[in-house]
């Protein structure tokens, strides 16, 4: 058994689980060995985070393992989410963001339904460039939070009010319309950056 390479894997793992994080009995049934040797490779790959010094740490919460920061270096971290970024948005962003402004107030597991993927980094960031905000909460299991877009989307966009986004093509199919939309979203973000 390659112990390097289920770390390898098991690393993968634990980086798209993000929040949630992941168990380790559902790694276990992934990777195809006991829940044991899970257990013992988690405690090495904490160890190893820790010997290298890396940024990242191994940390288990509520029986799930997850990737965090290091506390000690919130400060640069706070920096980085507070420092004001002109940078264009990522294509997953602004894909992220058409879905919200048309269909709004929407849930993050219906914007994930539309998109195929998970979209929890777009929302961060679409959050924190305080494009789209938490409009309240959906009836049902959970109360998941529904987004809506912001004052600042308007702003970014050039837009009087949400009646002023852009029609989506007459012949938009289901499967490629978040695409369609983004791209409309990136025509105006070009133009309103120049």
């Amino acid at each position: 058994m390659d112990y390097d390479k289920l770390k390898s894997v098991i690393e993968g793992l634990l980086f798209i689980s993000g929040d949630e994080g992941i168990d380790a009995k559902q790694i276990a049934e992934i990777i195809e060995v006991s829940e044991e040797v899970v257990v013992d490779l988690l405690e090495d790959m904490k160890a190893d985070f820790y010997r290298s010094k890396r940024g990242i740490q191994l940390v288990e919460v509520a029986k799930a393992y997850q990737l965090t920061t290091l506390p000690e270096h919130m400060m640069y971290f706070e920096k980085l989410a507070t420092s004001p970024t002109h940078s264009s948005l990522s294509q997953a962003a602004l894909e992220t963001l058409a879905i919200i402004a048309y269909r709004q107030p929407i849930t993050r597991s219906e914007v994930e339904e539309i998109r195929g993927v998970k979209c929890e980094k777009a929302l961060h960031t679409l959050t924190s460039k305080l494009l789209i905000k938490e409009m309240g909460r959906a009836e049902g299991i959970g109360r998941p939070i529904l987004y809506g877009t912001t004052k600042d989307f308007l702003e970014y966009f050039g837009l009087k009010g949400i009646a002023d986004l852009p029609e989506p093509p007459v012949d938009f199919s289901f499967d490629q319309q978040d695409e369609d939309m983004a791209q409309l979203f990136r025509g105006k973000e070009s133009a309103g950056n120049d």
